[in-house]
Parts: C-alpha cells; structure tokens; sequence
C-alpha cells in the first residue's frame, strides 16, 4: 500500500515541498560539504550518538548509587535495536518508495537506497538512543536529542527520506522508548544491581582509589594492659 505523494484536486503536497526545498540546499553547497553531510547522515551520527552513550556510562558510574543510570543506559540500545525490528512490517504495510523513484530533480548523496522509504530506520535508531539517554541522565539526553534531529534534517539533506518518514521515525523511537521504559527498568535494575556486587562490579560502578579523608580503621589504644603494664612498673619501683 504506497503513501498519497500527491494532494487531492492539484494542491501541492507539504511533504514533499519540504523535501524539495531541503535537498535545493544540496544546489548552494559545495561538494566537499555534500560529501561530509552524506557521510554523517549515514554513519556518522549514529557513531557519535553510540560515543555518547558510553560518554555518559563513565560518568554515570561515578555517582554514589549508579545502578539505575546505568540501567537506562542498557534499555537505550535495547529500545533502538527493538524499535528497528517494529518497523520491518511498518515498512512492509506502507510499502512507501524512496522518494528519488517518484521525484525528479532531487540531488542523492548516497547509493544502494532499494528498500522501502516509511518509517526512516536512522531517524528510529537516533531518537531512541537520544531518548534511552535521557532517561539514564538528561544532560547527555537533550545532547542526543540533538544528534538526533540533526540526523533527521541529514537524511532529507541527502535526498533518501521524506520529511515524514523522519517524524514518523522520531515518534516510533520515541514510543518504544518510553513506553516501554516502565517494563525494562523493572527488569534491567535487579541484574544491573547484582552485576554491581559481582567480580565485575566495574561495569556499574567506578573502583576509586582512597581518599585522603576517607575512614581509616586504626587498633583501639589497650588502655587497660597499659594501666596494669604502669602499675606494675609503679610496684617494681616501690618495691
């Protein structure tokens, strides 16, 4: 079943405008930053979002009680890798085409583009892992937040996506994430707690080196031997 790429008595269709007027950009651009854009859209982001997630891991690791950060962390690959596979009969069902088949005119940054358009599987990858960031910390989330919207723009950039299928991608990342979130916690926090306690603890939380204040256990004075130890010295004497 294809997508309506074109609106009812000649109106133009919205969608498909944006992407024209996005990819035109590709028209004022030179071809070294056609390039690059192409090759973050397709990698790139996702390696960088990927280096955030284990950015945040080191960091997290370090607060006194880490075992639900680092539970988040665990969910934010799970929930992309599982939003991915939900779009396999979403893309099935819709059977969009890419949108170089139907329109002419478009500048492609990449090749090999065969499959099916609706929903974008990079748009569904980077919002859930920008999302399963938020949810460990909300720092490095809204950063891959960022990422993510910024892989969106890329991928209608390089002419492989309708800006729909982004949003439809954001949304579908976004929902597994969340929804999903309530159920993978309560699952992923008991293990990630008793990995903390196991002989590879440092996978939950960082070993630290001794702090110059920290508690140190010293042998309680023996006042008792020593005050008899004294009055016997003391006998010794007056004998």
């Amino acid at each position: 079943m294809a997508g309506p790429e074109i609106a009812v008595d000649g109106a133009s269709n919205p969608d498909v405008d944006l992407l024209y007027d996005i990819n035109g950009l590709t028209k004022s651009t030179p071809a070294w930053l056609d390039s690059a854009i192409g090759f973050v859209g397709e990698y790139g982001l996702l390696v960088a979002l990927i280096v955030l997630v284990l950015w945040c891991w080191t960091s997290v690791r370090r607060r006194p009680e880490p075992e639900t950060a680092v539970a988040g962390l665990v969910w934010a690959p799970l929930a992309a890798a599982l939003a991915v596979v939900i779009n396999i009969p979403i893309r099935g069902f819709v059977e969009r085409p890419r949108p170089f088949v139907d329109h002419s005119g478009l500048e492609l940054l990449v090749t090999g583009k065969t499959d099916y358009s609706f929903v974008s599987d990079h748009a569904t990858l980077a919002m859930a892992l920008g999302v399963g960031l938020f949810v460990a910390n909300r720092k490095f989330g809204l950063i891959g937040i960022g990422l993510a919207l910024a892989e969106g723009f890329c991928r209608v950039f390089m002419g492989v996506h309708y800006p729909t299928d982004v949003v439809g991608g954001f949304a579908l990342g976004t929902a597994t994430t969340l929804l999903l979130a309530p159920l993978a916690m309560a699952l992923l926090t008991p293990v990630v707690t008793a990995i903390g306690r196991s002989r590879v603890s440092f996978l939950v939380r960082a070993r630290r080196a001794p702090r110059p204040h920290d508690t140190v256990d010293l042998p309680e004075p023996r006042v008792a031997d020593d005050a008899a130890g004294s009055g016997s010295g003391r006998n010794d004497l007056a004998a």
